[in-house]
């Protein structure tokens, strides 16, 4: 769902000076939205729990990490617009835990939900993950204040964040969000884009996995996301 130009002009202005000298201001920044190019996958908001330099996950790995939640089979290509696929395709993915929670949210400095693939030859990845739960945003500041204002609640809706980048082509940040999530409309950063808004299927215990791993008797979900990204 976009921002509407009355909402945009009416609510945030007067918060720009108090959003400026926010450490948190790029959460405010995240309500506006990018134009995609021709096919390319849409972008959406960057959010605050990105890290630099995540651990590297080879093919099929587990970004987990032992964090609590349902296990997730995600797997896609990288491509150009054109249909070619891009080998070498840096994939980074970070996500909560079932609790809403990232994991530079803890004092311990652990690591989980997040991590750094390389397409293959065909363009392809696949890892394993945690199916996206939601959680509320940091809504102190002025990133309160506009949410005070347009009435709406810190929850964003459920979601798997992907930063995708490759010579030659524009660095996409986007989400893959879940299908018949009731935040969907809600989502407290206006971040969600019909595109982005994919199918999960849920695997009972016992279902054959794709890479044929052992869960423990879990059941699991799993999605594909296709990934397009505009040249420079």
């Amino acid at each position: 769902q976009s921002v509407s130009n009355s909402m945009m002009w009416r609510a945030p202005c007067p918060l720009a000076t108090p959003a400026g000298h926010s450490p948190r201001s790029h959460l405010l920044a995240d309500a506006l939205n990018n134009e995609a190019y021709r096919n390319a996958t849409e972008a959406t908001v960057f959010g605050p729990f990105f890290v630099d330099e995540a651990p590297q996950v080879e093919a099929g790995g587990d970004i987990a990490a032992g964090a609590p939640g349902e296990p997730a089979w995600v797997e896609g290509t990288v491509r150009d617009v054109d249909g070619n696929p891009l080998p070498g395709a840096r994939i980074e993915v970070w996500e909560a835990d079932e609790e809403g929670l990232y994991d530079v949210q803890h004092d311990d400095g652990r690591t989980y939900g997040r991590g750094r693939l390389v397409a293959d030859d065909d363009g392809g990845y696949r890892f394993w993950g945690l199916f996206p739960t939601p959680y509320p945003i940091p809504d102190d500041g002025p990133v309160g204040d506009l949410l005070a204002a347009t009435g709406r609640s810190p929850l964003r809706a459920s979601h798997l964040h992907f930063m995708v980048s490759a010579p030659g082509c524009r660095t996409l940040v986007t989400h893959i969000f879940v299908r018949g999530d009731e935040l969907l409309e809600r989502d407290s950063v206006f971040g969600v884009k019909e595109s982005l808004v994919h199918d999960w299927e849920h695997h009972s215990a016992g279902t054959p996995t794709p890479d044929g791993r052992d869960l423990d008797g879990r059941g699991w979900a799993s999605t594909r996301f296709d990934v397009v990204l505009a040249p420079l």
